[in-house]
């Protein structure tokens, strides 16, 4: 028995002084690539729409699955925020689809930080003090889609940004200037948020968004006096709210004829000449509050498709019978299911009932009551 019972102990500790066969460590968790108001649900519609299509996976040699320390590396996601980094970390994992840099002190982008990234796709710089990016810096993504450089102290549009680029996030930056050919190269653009730039109308050159098709372009709290000259006519949605425009002249929307949502609430509008409108046939929504304006803008009984005006917060004083239908029957395609009145001195029992006779619901109709 005794025997027996030493050769079992032997076996025992040649188990524990022989070399663990345990895997490494791996952090595990799913981390948001984070943007302004981006949830997980996003994140993954986002993914989805970057893997349709490829029926292969590209394989990397294992030895570079690392991740930068501190950061967390989950599901070709590496998220690095929050962790007062000074520059973009090294050892980023070659097949990172979505890499989160937001919320640090990065101040510069180098010219091979990025190196290797071929296969990124989103990337977060929000929330940095970046001022300096090098013209090369952007090189390697061949398939970015998604760049969000809004918090930062940019002067200038980033130089050769990648031609794949769909939408750019720039707002709360330095921008003052930009300049011809900015966007050049970038047809696959849909979307550009910029506002919070210091920017006036002189600072567009001519030329600035000359080849860009866009669906969205926000220029909203900046220091715009009127609409911005020769923006993209492919424009879906435009968003000049929080800005100085004065008045909206003639000539001012001529190029829109696809817009669908026009934002100019809080501006100083006192006037929009007649006819500006009716160089936007198919616009949905038109967003005219907290301006200055003194009556309801002619033309709108024209826009056949028109659902929704916001005209509340101004000085408008009298509404006739026909500011807003037109006429005739069945010349408006659609019904208004939606006008805001209220914060204008103009009482509701004055206006008369058949003034909204082309809205869909009295629901619809907000006016509330003036308090100067």
């Amino acid at each position: 028995m005794l025997p027996h019972c030493c050769f079992l102990l032997l076996l025992c500790v040649a188990r524990l002084l022989s070399p663990s066969s345990a895997l490494p460590f791996e952090q595990r968790g799913f981390w948001d690539f984070a943007m302004d108001s981006m949830d997980s649900d996003k994140m993954m519609t986002m993914m989805r729409d970057e893997e349709e299509g490829s029926a292969v996976e590209e394989i990397f040699p294992p030895d570079i699955h690392t991740c930068p320390f501190g950061c967390h590396c989950q599901l070709r996601v590496v998220q690095c925020s929050d962790l007062g980094l000074t520059e973009v970390p090294k050892n980023i994992p070659l097949d990172t689809k979505f890499l989160d840099l937001q919320n640090n002190r990065i101040t510069e982008l180098k010219e091979n930080d990025f190196k290797g990234l071929t296969n990124l796709y989103g990337l977060s710089l929000r929330n940095n003090h970046i001022s300096k990016v090098h013209p090369r810096a952007f090189a390697p993504l061949k398939h970015l889609q998604k760049l969000y450089f809004s918090k930062n102290l940019l002067t200038t549009i980033p130089k050769n940004l990648p031609p794949s680029l769909v939408e750019m996030r720039i707002h709360e930056n330095r921008i003052k200037k930009v300049a011809a050919g900015s966007f050049a190269g970038l047809g696959n653009m849909n979307c550009i948020e910029m506002g919070a730039n210091p920017i006036q109308n002189s600072g567009f050159e001519p030329g600035a968004f000359k080849g860009l098709k866009l669906n969205y372009l926000r220029i909203s709290e900046a220091k715009l006096t009127g609409v911005p000259k020769d923006l993209p006519d492919s424009l879906h949605e435009l968003h000049l709210d929080h800005n100085q425009i004065q008045a909206v002249e003639l000539e001012d929307l001529s190029r829109y004829k696809n817009l669908y949502r026009l934002g100019l609430g809080y501006n100083h509008i006192r006037n929009i000449e007649n006819g500006s409108l009716a160089f936007l046939p198919r616009l949905r929504e038109l967003h005219l509050d907290n301006n200055r304006l003194t009556r309801v803008p002619r033309g709108l009984p024209e826009m056949k498709y028109l659902q929704v005006v916001y005209l509340h917060s101004n000085s408008i004083n009298q509404v006739g019978v026909d500011d807003f239908c037109p006429r005739g029957f069945g010349m408006k395609r659609t019904f208004y299911n939606g006008i805001s009145l209220f914060g204008n001195p103009v009482n509701y029992w004055e206006v008369q009932p058949a003034t909204f006779r082309c809205v869909s619901d009295r629901l619809a109709i907000q006016f509330g009551n003036y308090k100067k």
